[in-house]
């Protein structure tokens, strides 16, 4: 029969001996942080690839975006198709660097719950997304997504959308204050697009509702991306 008072080897070797121990740990440590920083300091290349291909979001689609972080739509949906053939299969072509350029914070997510939305855009008309969020079930049977009723109903706020546009534009993004001025009226044009195309489905609603803001940024996703991204699955 086995020893099983006996020690094994890390204990004697490693856990017995706390200086070793401990230098081993932080070389461990900062191998590791080594892994997760440097493409921080070299994903420079990647947005300078990308400029002039991967574009900033338009006012409606930054106000869409404003509200799926507020909304927490993240926590449940990622925006990041892995390299594996049983992603790209469902989602279409992995995701790369350059396309999070202007996303500030990015959304990668950690979890899924829904499924993942970096290749949403065009997928579905607009009205699909409309009536998605006043009940999901309706759309997808079986859903947990919970109702966004009040998205229907509630208005966005022009300033607020100045005001992120301004706090993306010394983050870096290249809007210009000229742009930004001309926010109002470009939120109303863009918005009114997208109000036709709603009313072609018998659905009336404002270009001032929060649901179009929304619609406007899940339908931008994966659409705009760099020249040498396959647009179909790998």
């Amino acid at each position: 029969m086995s020893n099983h008072t006996e020690e094994h080897w890390h204990r004697r070797a490693l856990e017995h001996r706390s200086t070793l121990f401990a230098v081993l740990t932080v070389f461990g440590i900062s191998i590791g942080s080594l892994v997760e920083l440097v493409p921080m300091f070299t994903v420079e290349n990647a947005a300078a690839h990308a400029t002039g291909e991967v574009q900033p979001y338009t006012p409606l689609e930054l106000a869409g975006r404003d509200i799926y972080l507020r909304e927490g739509c993240y926590l449940c949906h990622s925006q990041m198709v892995r390299p594996m053939r049983a992603e790209t299969l469902r989602y279409g072509t992995w995701s790369r660097a350059e396309e999070y350029t202007w996303d500030r914070p990015f959304q990668l997510g950690s979890r899924r719950i829904g499924p993942d939305l970096h290749r949403v855009g065009g997928k579905y008309p607009d009205a699909w997304h409309y009536e998605h969020m006043k009940d999901p079930r309706s759309m997808s049977t079986g859903s947990v997504m919970p109702n966004y009723p009040w998205l229907l109903e509630w208005s966005y706020d022009a300033a607020d959308i100045q005001a992120s546009m301004k706090a993306h534009q010394r983050a870096g993004t290249p809007y210009t204050d000229d742009e930004i001025a001309a926010a109002p009226s470009k939120l109303t044009e863009e918005g009114e697009a997208i109000v036709g195309r709603l009313a072609e489905a018998n659905i009336t609603t404002t270009s001032d509702k929060e649901i179009v803001a929304l619609i406007a940024y899940l339908q931008r996703l994966g659409t705009d991306r760099p020249k040498d991204v396959a647009k179909g699955g790998e």
